[in-house]
C-alpha cells in the first residue's frame, strides 16, 4: 500500500482502506495519510477494518429493535442514579462548548466499558461524578441485547486501539506511546436514535448540535442510508460526510489535539435535521475511545518556539471529559 492509494472524498475527509495495517509496511503508509488527515480535518473514514458484516448487522438490528419498543419499555431501562442507561433526551451537545441551543433531536442509549466492575471499583475511578462510574442497565428486549452490545465493544475496542497505534507512528513516536494512559481507559459506547420528525423543530434545534468530542479517539458506525452528519471546514463551510456502507468514520478529540500539542486538530461537527418531507429514523452508533480516568494530558513540545504562556496547558483526562458531559446534559436554558 502507499498514500497515492487512498481515496479522498472533496479533499478534506479521506477514505482509507486500513486492510494493509497488519503488514509493516503497510503501517508506515497509513501512518502518513492518518497524520495528515488529522492535521487538516482530524476526521478520517475507514474501510478494511475487518470487523465483521454480521456483527455491525446484528448490533444496528438489536438497538434500533430497543428504541422501536413503546415509551414506557424504554423507560424501565432509563439511566438514573447509579445506572447508565437509556435517555429519553440524548442532551444539548453544543452546551459543552457554553453555546446555547434547544435539545438535541435524539433519544439515546449508553454503557461504558468499566460498567460491568463492581461498585467499589467503579467509585475509586474519581472524587467527581463521572458516566464511567456508573453501571450498566441493560434492556432485557431484544433478548440479544447485552450479549451483542459487549461483543461489539470488545470488537470495537480493539480496532480502536490499533488505530491509537497509528496515530502515535503518525506523531514520530513508538506505537505503544499511548498505551499505559489507556490500560484502564474510561471508554463508553453509545447510540443515538434520531426519531422522525414529524413537527416543526425550533430556532437552532438539530438531531446533534455543533460540538466537537471530548476525549481521544470516536470510531462512529452510521447507518449506511442515512445522511446527516457534516463536518466544519474553516469559519462557516459544513462538508457532508457521506455514509459509506461498511465503513466506519473516525475522527480525534479535544484531549488527542492537546495531547499533540496542536500538532493535530479537534473539528467541530453535527448532524442536520433531514428535509421536511423526510420522516424516517437515523441510528449511529460511536465508541469513544479514552484515556484512563487519571491519565495526565501533557502536550507535546511545540514545533516551534512560544512564549510560556501560549503553551497548552496538561489536563487530568477525566476531570476534563466530566466537565464537559456535566454541561452536555445540564438543562437547556
Amino acid at each position: 500500500m502507499s498514500p497515492n492509494s487512498v481515496t479522498m472524498v472533496d479533499g478534506y475527509v479521506p477514505v482509507i482502506d486500513i486492510a494493509a495495517r497488519h503488514d509493516e509496511s503497510g503501517r508506515a503508509a497509513l501512518a502518513e495519510v492518518i497524520g495528515k488527515a488529522c492535521r487538516t480535518s482530524g476526521f478520517f473514514v475507514i474501510v478494511g477494518h475487518g470487523i465483521p458484516a454480521e456483527l455491525i448487522d446484528r448490533m444496528h438490528t438489536a438497538t434500533t429493535t430497543f428504541f422501536t419498543l413503546p415509551d414506557a419499555e424504554k423507560d424501565r431501562f432509563a439511566s438514573r442514579p447509579g445506572f447508565s442507561g437509556f435517555r429519553r433526551s440524548g442532551g444539548t451537545t453544543a452546551q459543552s462548548l457554553d453555546r446555547r441551543t434547544p435539545p438535541d433531536l435524539c433519544e439515546s442509549f449508553g454503557a461504558h466499558v468499566t460498567g460491568e466492575l463492581g461498585d467499589q471499583e467503579r467509585e475509586a475511578l474519581g472524587d467527581y461524578w463521572a458516566t464511567w462510574k456508573l453501571a450498566n442497565l441493560w434492556p432485557r428486549t431484544p433478548a440479544d441485547f447485552k450479549d451483542t452490545w459487549q461483543e461489539y465493544m470488545t470488537a470495537i475496542h480493539a480496532l480502536a486501539a490499533d488505530l491509537l497505534h497509528l496515530c502515535a507512528r503518525a506523531l514520530g513516536l513508538d506505537e505503544d506511546h499511548f498505551d499505559d494512559r489507556f490500560d484502564r481507559h474510561v471508554s463508553s459506547l453509545v447510540a443515538n436514535f434520531y426519531y422522525p420528525q414529524v413537527d416543526e423543530p425550533l430556532p437552532n434545534q438539530l438531531r446533534r448540535g455543533a460540538h466537537t468530542d471530548f476525549g481521544g479517539l470516536t470510531v462512529l458506525y452510521q447507518q449506511d442510508d442515512k445522511g446527516g452528519l457534516q463536518v466544519l471546514q474553516g469559519e462557516d463551510t459544513w462538508r457532508d460526510v457521506r455514509a459509506i456502507p461498511g465503513s466506519f468514520v473516525i475522527n480525534i478529540g479535544d484531549l488527542m489535539a492537546l495531547w499533540t500539542g496542536g500538532r493535530w486538530v479537534s473539528t467541530m461537527h453535527r448532524v442536520v435535521n433531514p428535509e421536511r418531507a423526510d420522516t424516517s429514523s437515523r441510528l449511529s452508533i460511536p465508541f469513544f475511545f479514552q484515556p484512563n480516568h487519571d491519565a495526565e494530558i501533557d502536550p507535546l513540545p511545540p514545533l516551534s518556539p512560544v512564549p510560556d504562556q501560549q503553551r497548552p496547558r496538561s489536563v487530568i483526562a477525566g476531570e476534563w471529559m466530566a466537565m464537559k458531559t456535566q454541561k452536555l446534559f445540564a438543562p437547556a436554558q
